[in-house]
């Protein structure tokens, strides 16, 4: 009931420009994304979670269990392992987003199967199924009563970035919107206290940041608004005609003028590092480094204290360049996030974790 008060309160609640010093409406969060693949890597991930945050994110971009779902069986080891190792760490001083998705990662499509592997080839009769067929809905829906009865979530987002659907594939939209209207029905009905939501990608809502078409964004964003309790915003201002030049810092009066709904930050980072990314054989350089960074974690969260978000999530905590390069070290889309972390790859703190600890040092004043 806590989380649907405090949601309340926010469509009351002051916005006024002048920041609160002597406490925060925000949590602060990560997701457990390691920096390598190791056992210590992870538990070292969590531990530097506790200890930097409030909130813990469980991101699932990987697959849904369609099958099993939609025949109510039991999921895969590789499934159930993964959920059980997840909620044996989290630490229970934290609140916990968790996030599922029913489209696939380069939101394009039908999310891919998660059976003994992540992203398996969708099985038939699901490799012929749109977005609004019977069965893709009743098993999302089964899916999410599923995953919420085992993590007991404070936040549950049932779609990751929905918005870049109709920027990549607008001839589903149409049908990906019956399902989100069934799901969050469904939720609303079972679930009436839990915080019931998606996120999109902020920088295509404001017109001139991105090549999406700004009619179909604000269609999309009409179209989702009263099915969604909160706004989530997948930020990555890089990701902009801006790059790492400079920092776009009026993307969030912008975007909280777009709705009355809570807002939060679903997922976010600045690269600390200069990188540069081959895009089909044609390479884009990106200059940046840790002041840039602290300088967007500062606007970040001062922009977050004014228009009262709930949340802040910085996807990843410590770089993973040795992850990175145990995967290949291509400087494809891998790289794109590999230098986003609040700690670099030696584990040594960067100036943004000293402008993430004052605001973490406050008191939390979100009902």
């Amino acid at each position: 009931m806590k989380k649907l008060i405090a949601i309340l309160l926010l469509l009351v609640v002051s916005t006024a420009h002048a920041q609160d010093t002597d406490s925060r409406p925000f949590q602060l969060g990560f997701t457990p994304f390691p920096y390598e693949v190791s056992v210590d890597a992870v538990l070292d991930t969590y531990q530097h979670i506790s200890e930097d945050g409030d909130l813990i994110v469980h991101h699932f971009d990987n697959g849904v269990p369609w099958s099993e779902a939609l025949a109510q069986q039991p999921y895969s080891e590789w499934v159930m392992d993964d959920w059980s190792f997840r909620r044996s760490l989290t630490p229970e001083t934290h609140e916990l987003l968790l996030t599922v998705t029913p489209i696939r990662l380069l939101r394009d499509g039908l999310a891919l199967y998660r059976g003994t592997a992540d992203e398996q080839a969708l099985p038939a009769p699901f490799d012929s199924y749109t977005f609004d067929h019977p069965d893709v809905i009743a098993a999302f829906i089964h899916y999410c009563d599923t995953i919420i009865a085992y993590f007991q979530p404070d936040y549950f987002m049932f779609g990751i970035e929905v918005n870049l659907l109709m920027k990549n594939a607008p001839e589903q939209w149409d049908a990906y919107m019956t399902l989100h209207r069934a799901v969050y029905a469904h939720l609303k009905a079972t679930y009436p206290d839990l915080p019931a939501f998606v996120s999109v990608t902020g920088i295509d809502l404001v017109e001139g940041y991105t090549d999406a078409n700004h009619d179909d964004q604000m269609r999309a964003l009409n179209d989702i608004i009263d099915y969604t309790d909160i706004l989530g915003l997948s930020v990555y201002p890089y990701h902009t005609r801006f790059m790492t030049d400079s920092i776009p810092t009026e993307l969030f009066d912008t975007l909280a003028a777009l709705t009355d709904n809570p807002l939060a930050v679903t997922e976010t980072g600045y690269p600390a590092q200069s990188f540069r990314f081959d895009a089909g054989g044609r390479f884009i350089e990106f200059d940046s480094d840790a002041q840039k960074q602290a300088d967007w974690t500062r606007y970040l969260l001062d922009s977050a204290a004014e228009h009262q978000f709930l949340f802040v999530v910085n996807f990843i905590i410590r770089d993973y360049d040795q992850l990175w390069r145990d995967i290949g070290g291509r400087e494809d889309l891998t790289i794109i996030w590999r230098d986003t972390g609040l700690y670099d790859e030696n584990g040594s703190p960067r100036p943004s974790l000293d402008v993430w600890r004052e605001w973490l040092k406050l008191p939390l004043n979100n009902p």
